[in-house]
């Protein structure tokens, strides 16, 4: 007998992901986006060593074609899970290596995913909240400033060992994310790193101090659907959902 071939699973839109082999959080918030909708998301992980350092996420480059080429062609888009190791190894660094194996696909990362949905909510003074230790953190507020984003607020839990912040509760992050913002000071709130939960307070936290909450997760999902063509206001937590694929980012 002959087989009938189709679209397959998705309906045909297919989305790649690279996850941190010691993420546990990304692939656990995508599916709470993505459930139930037309879309295949294809992932692969890439070795990261445990303790976030700059050499550490750095070295990452290295790795991340053979990561890529793991995954299916006739993607719509790519998405690299590290927000930190975005910053290090550089976006134009990322898109290339991805491209070297994917060519002409968007490369999303969450960093410039994050950019981009700050400007979409024309937000630019923002306090940040991070897992990250000091040398981490301060090339990441530099990479925000550099684009136009001033970081009026910063505040970062210190940690070394990304298995650690997987462990991170939400309650602990809601709390900081509240204690973090004075009223009138900022225009939104960045909450750094796709192994730091966040899905469950994001909304909790926007009522709470009446500005947008955007965290890495959210707006590396919600970039990768906008880059494949994707209407998905609503998917997904949070203001940055109510945004469409049209709008200006």
């Amino acid at each position: 007998m002959t087989a009938v071939l189709d679209a397959g699973a998705g309906g045909g839109l297919r989305l790649g992901l690279v996850v941190l082999s010691t993420d546990e959080t990304l692939e656990f918030e995508a599916r709470q986006v993505l459930s139930g909708r037309a879309v295949n998301l294809l992932h692969n992980r890439i070795y990261s060593d445990h303790a976030v350092t700059p050499e550490g996420l750095r070295a990452m480059e290295r790795r991340l074609r053979d990561a890529v080429t793991l995954l299916p062609q006739e993607l719509a888009a790519v998405g690299y899970g590290c927000t930190s190791a975005s910053v290090f190894i550089g976006p134009d660094t990322v898109t290339a290596r991805v491209r070297e194996v994917h060519a002409d696909v968007p490369v999303v990362n969450p960093i410039s995913a994050v950019v981009a949905g700050l400007r979409v909510l024309a937000a630019k003074k923002i306090a940040l909240i991070t897992p990250y230790t000091a040398q981490v953190a301060a090339p990441m507020r530099a990479f925000l400033e550099a684009r136009g984003i001033m970081v009026v607020r910063e505040v970062s839990f210190g940690e070394e060992d990304d298995r650690r912040v997987a462990r991170i509760s939400e309650g602990s992050t809601f709390d900081t994310i509240r204690a973090a913002v004075a009223a009138g000071e900022v225009d939104a709130v960045f909450a750094s790193c796709t192994n730091l939960r966040t899905f469950g307070i994001i909304e909790a936290a926007e009522r709470a101090i009446g500005v947008p909450v955007i965290s890495s997760n959210q707006a590396l999902i919600w970039d990768l659907l906008r880059q494949a063509k994707v209407d998905a206001r609503g998917w997904g937590p949070g203001r940055l959902f109510e945004t469409g694929v049209n709008d200006d980012g």
